[in-house]
């Protein structure tokens, strides 16, 4: 008997229990109701990394290029995440979002977003200091585009009610399965895990974090790595979160690759403020202090990070000190809201980012999803991926077409 014969088989795999491999299931399981979905989640419990550790938007797209995977997932997944929510009374609120300029030289980039969403069809408008104000009194701003279509919502809740609806289609969600090896035969994969060895036609990578290792083990060369930044957050003391009513954003700085520290209403009341953006010396490093070696030397000995860190280490020297001093934090918050006092910050979890880098040291924007015969790979899926997650389940369904329709 060869190896793995008498394992069971099932039609799809599923690498990953966070929100993407979740919808991703859930797609196919609608799609194709005779197939056998198989989730393998390799925590104890599903969405514990970064469709866990997020701040909850429901983000609009203003920001994306117009054609993007970005753009147009997350404009068709916004629709059909507020469509699920309703359907399932997952609780959320289209609270709305104000994207503010605090310095003159920032009114241009103001104008070019604005331009941006009414190209991407944002329902969007743009304020003066005073409208401004009427909105988010405490706002330090001359002026801001005011996106209607932005949320809140908890993205934690929404994979558990994924899951149980998974299960209800048929399939099946296993945690506490790490998967430890694959081997490609002509007519199947044999998909080895630590609860166990299966059989299937269809392996699907929503890995995150792991997602370029996931692809090796598969015998995919990624043409991107996975590099984990840390993204640190305050909440606002109870007396200070009336300083925030809604969503708070800056212009984002075109010298830096992320938002910029911002202030979000969570859907449970209370106030976040940040992310400060740090290299993760694990890539699950949710402290500080949390160390990996070998995720260490994977990152800093990765020719692409050297290239990206020479580009952006003014950048990269401020976050730190953010990370280490709460003034330099607080310095960054008082530009939106000059309200805010050290007194007012009580620290938050953490969240990290699988950041994906190219060899040339240029950080992957859009979405990356690539299919390989049997295999269909989530190699890039930040933010707004929480947001595009049904869409992105949809796209991948269709991907999988060839291998389930027949």
């Amino acid at each position: 008997m060869s190896f793995g014969e008498d394992s069971p088989e099932v039609d799809v795999v599923v690498i990953g229990g966070g929100i993407v491999g979740l919808a991703a299931a859930y797609q196919i399981s609608l799609r194709y109701p005779d197939r056998q979905v198989v989730v393998l989640e390799k925590e104890q419990v599903l969405a514990q990394h970064q469709s866990g550790h997020n701040s909850g938007v429901l983000h609009s797209g203003i920001y994306y290029r117009p054609g993007s995977l970005k753009a147009i997932n997350c404009r068709e997944g916004r629709t059909a995440m507020v469509a699920f929510c309703q359907e399932n009374e997952i609780p959320h609120d289209i609270c709305g979002k104000v994207i503010v300029a605090t310095r003159e030289d920032e009114l241009g980039r103001l104008d070019d977003i604005y331009r941006r969403g009414l190209e991407n069809n944002v329902a969007c408008e743009k304020l003066d200091a005073d409208k401004l104000r009427s909105l988010e009194p405490y706002c330090n701003g001359i002026a801001a585009v005011h996106v209607k279509e932005a949320g809140i919502v908890d993205y934690r809740r929404v994979c558990f009610r994924l899951c149980e609806l998974i299960q209800d289609l048929g399939g099946e969600v296993r945690t506490s399965t790490r998967l430890t090896g694959v081997i490609k035969r002509s007519d199947e994969i044999i998909v080895e895990t630590t609860t166990g060895t299966l059989r299937t036609s269809l392996l699907i990578n929503c890995a995150g974090l792991q997602s370029d290792r996931v692809a090796a083990l598969c015998g995919h060369e990624p043409e991107v790595k996975i590099v984990p930044f840390r993204g640190e957050y305050f909440e606002l003391s109870d007396s200070a979160q009336h300083l925030c009513r809604n969503l708070i954003y800056p212009v984002p700085d075109p010298a830096f690759p992320f938002l910029g520290v911002h202030f979000t209403r969570m859907i449970g009341g209370a106030v976040e403020c940040g992310p400060n953006a740090v290299l993760a010396f694990a890539r699950e490093g949710y402290t500080k202090w949390t160390i990996d070696f070998s995720d260490l030397w994977d990152s800093v000995g990765y020719r692409g990070f050297q290239r990206m860190a020479a580009k952006y280490w003014r950048v990269g020297l401020g976050e730190m000190r953010r990370s280490y001093f709460r003034s330099a934090f607080l310095k960054s918050l008082q530009r939106l809201i000059p309200a805010v006092q050290g007194k007012d910050l009580i620290p938050a979890p953490a969240g990290v980012r699988a950041q994906a880098l190219r060899k040339d040291g240029s950080l992957v924007d859009d979405f990356v999803i690539q299919k390989e015969g049997n295999f269909i790979h989530v190699l890039n899926a930040p933010s707004p991926a929480a947001t595009s997650s049904l869409n992105i389940g949809n796209h991948i369904a269709s991907q999988a077409a060839d291998v389930l329709a027949s």
